[in-house]
């Protein structure tokens, strides 16, 4: 262990240069030693220093100083200021600053081969984690998509094929499941990759002005319209135009969209004159638009326009060997953005994470990851740091719980025709647990395949 990590002590004094050196290369590091600050970054430049003692007090550059602009070079490099006692709050202040320990003169060569022990730990823990987590997206990742699920797995293969086409795409699934993210997806694998991805929600803006924000419109052709506006249809030209939550739209805007569609061309509000545009249309919705046109509330030429190809997005707890290396995903993407050292979950968080059942999917989980992250104090989120309405949902929210695992279950039965066996397979569970929810449900399972 000591062998392969390589310390850097740093001071002005020959002494203490001498001194430490000499034990902690008796005990089995590998040392290097510097004078000033300037010498040490020409160091850390060239040598793959892990760890480095530092004298808070040199001419020219400071411990303080030194330790900002070495981790400047190496992140992960672990500092240790050495002070004099005069200088003790100043070296606590150093560990706010981010030094992992102060020693203070003079010192004991036991207690700072200890530290220098902890350290080397805390070393091998942040490079077995970048290791993993190198694996974890090599293995796992897909512009953007993590996933290492069957069904999710086959996703990303249809997007594979599909992508380099001009097909409209349709992407069905439960809010938070990631339209956004398989859409993008869609966009960075065609040949439109470096034009532009326009996003917009249709649920985001009134009707009166939807159109507006999809075709543009011009100067005074309403209240408010104070000058020429261009819609996302034209800042989408040669790219692709992502429409989330489509079942939203009105009639009158689905004729109008259904026109842009078919004859590539559309008009802006108040205006005569025709516009080309060449956009690739991706939409989204949580939403049963078959059963919407069904009632009248979706055109049907429309719907069928749309869908060319069709993606449905599995419920977080339908992929759960996805949950892990998403997991893993928040915790760096989160522990980086807060300059945290965190690692890795407790085994309570972990088995935590496998069992609950993800109402929200993976927009719950990222927002759970994030929580925890933010209120942990160690190097691991434990189930103290996770938010307590989800560890102890209330009796509403276990309602709620549960009838989204019954509507689950019974879409799909209709799926499968009532074939208990196909529909236990999806779900991933043994028939007589699905016969026996069934009849908790008070469905009518006489004629089932069971």
């Amino acid at each position: 262990m000591r062998k392969r990590t390589k310390i850097l002590i740093v001071d002005d004094e020959s002494i203490v240069r001498e001194s430490l050196s000499d034990w902690l290369d008796g005990v089995g590091y590998d040392v290097e030693v510097a004078e000033s600050g300037e010498e040490a970054l020409r160091m850390i430049r060239q040598k793959k220093i892990k760890i480095m003692l530092a004298d808070l007090v040199m001419p020219g550059m400071n411990g303080i100083e030194l330790m900002k602009r070495a981790k400047q070079i190496v992140p992960t490099i672990s500092t240790v200021i050495i002070t004099a006692h005069a200088t003790v709050q100043t070296a606590i202040t150093a560990i706010r600053e981010g030094a992992h320990d102060y020693v203070e003169k003079p010192f004991c060569p036991e207690k700072v081969e200890l530290l220098i022990d902890k350290l080397v730990e805390h070393q091998d823990l942040i490079e077995e984690n970048i290791s993993l987590r190198r694996k974890i997206k090599d293995r796992f990742h897909f512009e953007g998509i993590i996933a290492k699920s069957p069904r999710m797995l086959k996703i990303i293969e249809l997007i594979k094929t599909v992508a380099p086409t001009n097909a409209t795409v349709l992407i069905t699934g439960e809010t938070g499941t990631g339209k956004e993210v398989v859409a993008r997806a869609f966009h960075h694998q065609s040949q439109r990759r470096n034009k532009p991805f326009i996003a917009t929600s249709c649920a985001a803006l009134p009707e009166s002005l939807l159109e507006s924000e999809l075709f543009g419109h011009e100067k005074g052709s309403f209240t408010g319209a104070v000058g020429r506006k261009k819609g996302k249809f034209e800042a989408a030209d040669k790219g692709t135009l992502f429409l989330d939550e489509i079942g939203e739209i009105n009639v009158n805007t689905q004729i109008h969209l259904l026109r842009a569609l078919e004859e590539k061309k559309i008009t802006r509000i108040g205006s005569n004159e025709e516009i080309a545009v060449n956009v690739r249309v991706i939409t989204a919705t949580n939403k049963d638009l078959r059963n919407m046109v069904m009632q009248g509330q979706f055109r049907e030429d429309l719907y069928y326009r749309l869908k060319v190809v069709t993606i449905n997005l599995p419920s977080l707890k339908d992929r759960k060997e996805d949950i892990l290396p998403l997991a893993e995903h928040f915790l760096k993407k989160y522990a980086d953005e807060n300059k945290k050292e965190i690692f890795n979950f407790s085994p309570g968080v972990i088995e935590f994470m496998l069992n609950y059942s993800w109402p929200g999917n993976v927009r719950e989980l990222e927002n759970m990851i994030e929580h925890g992250v933010i209120l942990s104090k160690s190097h691991a989120v434990t189930m103290a740091e996770l938010p307590q309405d989800i560890i102890h949902p209330t009796p509403t929210q276990e309602k709620t719980i549960e009838a989204v695992t019954r509507n689950h279950i019974l879409n799909v039965l209709e799926e499968t025709k009532g074939n208990i066996s196909k529909a236990a397979n999806i779900l991933g569970i043994r028939r007589m647990t699905l016969y026996n929810k069934l009849k908790k449900y008070n469905y009518t399972v006489n004629n089932l395949d069971i």
